[in-house]
């Protein structure tokens, strides 16, 4: 998969290309991530790429041109790789808190793109002009608001490049992951047996398989529930898992009952 990212501070991206998962990842040519700085496509001596906002009020606004300029050499480059330019394929994505929340569901559509082209905004933001023309889709962590898109962008390539088939040891690693089925991971557990006077629960060293999955989808149901109760109200149950719950359900009676 195929990513370019536009941005004035493309030393930030060291830690996505060279370290863990994703820099294996780049290693091993899954996955190509470019960097493109606006500023190689001004026309000043100072290689200015914002301006103070028609209007009046506080900060900069980044230009329309320079970004423009580096979205265009951003789809020829991805042209190059085998991507198809266009927004089906490999859409130029702006890193807004104005944009809509990135969630598991939107991170496993993501991988089915050829690449993408992530900006990355400064300041008080871009030029409008710019993304009603160029952008497809803006992409928000969440409320709140940071210094730059880099960070964002960085969250976004890891979320995805670790659900691209092969690029985790093992794949369903990423499938027991929190939200993948709609609810919080469960309890995980490794050596020593016994630390700080808390031993692994015994379900967990039976070897039953059966035992251990309906022991991890209980865990998750209850911390969801007091964690997270607004995805438990949206969780649909698979058939087993609606037989464990039943089973759940009859287990707590019992015991209240007693």
């Amino acid at each position: 998969m195929y990513f370019a990212v536009i941005s004035i501070f493309p030393e930030m991206f060291a830690t996505i290309r060279e370290f863990g998962i994703t820099g294996r990842a780049v290693t091993q040519e899954q996955v190509i991530i470019e960097c493109i700085n606006p500023r190689d496509y001004t026309t000043d001596n100072y290689r200015r790429i914002d301006e103070r906002p028609y209007g009046g009020g506080p900060g900069m606004v980044m230009m329309a041109e320079p970004l423009a300029k580096a979205i265009e050499e951003a789809r020829l480059r991805a042209k190059e790789h085998g991507c198809r330019i266009d927004k089906a394929h490999c859409p130029v994505v702006y890193m807004s808190p104005q944009g809509q929340t990135l969630s598991e569901d939107s991170v496993v559509k993501m991988t089915e793109y050829d690449g993408m082209i992530l900006l990355c905004g400064r300041y008080e933001g871009i030029d409008e002009r710019l993304l009603m023309q160029y952008v497809d889709m803006e992409v928000s962590l969440g409320d709140y608001v940071l210094t730059g898109g880099e960070l964002p962008a960085m969250v976004l390539m890891d979320s995805v490049i670790r659900r691209l088939p092969n690029v985790m040891g093992d794949d369903k690693s990423a499938e027991q992951d929190s939200f993948v089925d709609g609810l919080l991971d469960c309890p995980h557990y490794t050596k020593p047996h016994d630390f700080a006077g808390m031993k692994v629960p015994d379900v967990l060293l039976s070897g039953h398989h059966g035992n251990i999955a309906q022991w991890r989808f209980d865990k998750q149901v209850k911390r969801t529930k007091a964690r997270r109760p607004d995805l438990w109200q949206a969780f649909t149950p698979t058939k087993q898992q609606a037989k464990w719950l039943e089973a759940m359900a009859k287990q707590n009676s019992v015991v209240k009952n007693n």
